[in-house]
């Protein structure tokens, strides 16, 4: 049976100084987002468009992709809608078999 490595003070400091890095480049992408995002679709990696854009600064492709998901969104929640609806559908009262005396009204106090 393998004996399994322990962890030393190298290892713990590597794993925070790569958790700071990872932290310094979150913070600065989201601080330059737009200028990043405008240059890597510059390259040819189609991202996806950041919710709540200026629509009158997006190209016709960016609008045109943005309309195809609006339009999956509606269609899947129209197709929830539709399922569920026979399931909320209330039933009808049941029917006494005809052979069985009505159940006595209860005393009022």
């Amino acid at each position: 049976m393998p004996i399994a490595p322990q962890i030393s003070s190298q290892h713990v400091t590597g794993f925070v100084v790569g958790l700071g890095v990872a932290a310094a480049g979150f913070y600065f992408y989201k601080k330059n987002q737009k200028r990043v995002d405008d240059w890597l679709r510059q390259q040819g990696i189609a991202l996806p468009v950041a919710e709540g854009s200026d629509y009158q600064t997006m190209t016709l492709e960016e609008l045109v992709r943005e309309k195809e998901r609006v339009e999956d969104i509606i269609a899947e929640r129209e197709h929830a809608a539709t399922q569920e609806a026979p399931a909320k559908k209330p039933r009808a009262p049941r029917k006494r078999p005809a052979n069985q005396p009505p159940r006595p009204e209860p005393k009022a106090a």
